[in-house]
């Protein structure tokens, strides 16, 4: 057996060696952590197989017609570094990817696009009770390259998995590269404005409905929420119809002619869209002026009756005042029949004032 002074230093190499490892192990993130699906797609299928970023980038380069599809949520900076320095992603472009709350726009960047969309999601009519948004918004942001498509998610709502399944059972749309998948996810996107503006449109009728009903009591507040609900809806919606047009116009070859047409239909449906905000927009200021002036002519109608009221009862208040001031020379007052016809005055003079006040509508 060799002595201990001959063993230390394999001791020590070994200690070093499993001390490295466990660090590199902390250190390293996992891939399922932060990319919900790594693909590499050739002539419009999916090739088998779990890919990380580098090999799945290495495969794409060996191949003349194949692409890779990075789909993240909600990355850290450090976490989309790897990515970034793999792909070669401008670094502006990464850091508007880790931050959210930005507005739909179109960047290009040498061979490489960068697009932001606004997602929505509609959770409803308004109620003051209810502590949610109305109108939830989300972010994707999306970079393009010649053989690249790398897909940011920020909310809860704007998964892209229903997309991926979409395309990838349509071989031959899938076949037209990475720009195929940037039309699927804007249409994708713009059909959700849809939907959004379908829902919004059925809950400002309804509250159409309420305003002008008669006897009706409208909740001018619902009114105040849903029009700011529809101005963030516009806010999302409006600064992305300049990126689409662009795309539909050649701003990028990467963008090819065949693609161009199906994003000239996304272009349709988002004017569509944003015609029915403006629309709605309209309509719920006439609403809050409608009930405004509901409420003020309610309000106008109960003073009237107020007054009313008030000239009613002051007829016997003013004869009670003047019989009571207990003066010893007053007229009637020693009659037998002063009370009688103190109450028969009072009752004629009222039914008079009641009539008066009928016949002009304040009661």
């Amino acid at each position: 057996m060799p002595p201990l002074s001959a063993l230390r230093p394999a001791i020590r190499a070994s200690r070093h060696e499993r001390r490295d490892t466990v660090l590199s192990n902390k250190l390293r993130v996992p891939i399922s952590a932060y990319v919900v699906d790594c693909a590499v797609y050739a002539g419009g299928k999916r090739l088998p197989g779990h890919w990380t970023h580098e090999r799945a980038l290495a495969e794409v380069r060996r191949r003349d017609d194949a692409f890779v599809w990075i789909g993240l949520h909600e990355p850290s900076e450090e976490q989309i570094t790897g990515i970034a320095e793999v792909f070669d992603l401008h670094e502006l472009a990464v850091e508007d990817a880790v931050h959210a709350h930005q507005r739909p726009k179109l960047e290009r960047y040498d061979d490489m696009l960068f697009m932001v969309l606004k997602t929505v999601c509609y959770r409803g009519r308004p109620d003051e009770r209810a502590e949610h948004e109305i109108v939830e918004t989300g972010e994707v942001m999306v970079f393009l390259g010649p053989d690249f498509v790398i897909t940011v998610r920020h909310g809860d709502h704007s998964s892209l998995r229903q997309v991926r399944r979409k395309l990838e059972d349509d071989p031959e749309q899938l076949a037209l590269g990475p720009a195929a998948v940037l039309h699927a996810i804007a249409d994708h996107v713009v059909d959700s404005y849809l939907e959004v503006t379908s829902a919004i449109e059925d809950d400002i009728e309804e509250m159409e409905t309420q305003v002008f009903a008669p006897r009706s009591s409208p909740n001018s507040e619902q009114i105040y929420v849903m029009k700011r609900e529809v101005l963030e809806l516009k806010r999302a919606v409006v600064p992305l119809v300049a990126p689409v047009r662009k795309l539909t116009e050649g701003y990028s070859s990467l963008v090819p002619h065949e693609v161009r047409s199906y994003f000239r239909d996304v272009d349709d449906h988002l004017v569509t869209v944003t015609e029915r905000i403006a629309g709605f927009n309209e309509l719920l200021s006439s609403l809050i002026d409608a009930a405004l002036a509901k409420i003020t002519l309610r309000q106008n109608t109960d003073m009237r009756k107020i007054s009313a009221y008030v000239a009613l009862i002051s007829v016997p208040t003013m004869i009670a005042g003047i019989y009571g001031m207990n003066f010893d020379y007053m007229p009637e007052t020693h009659w037998k029949f002063g009370y009688p016809m103190v109450w028969l005055v009072i009752i004629v003079s009222c039914l008079s004032l009641m009539r008066v006040f009928r016949r002009n509508q304040w009661l």
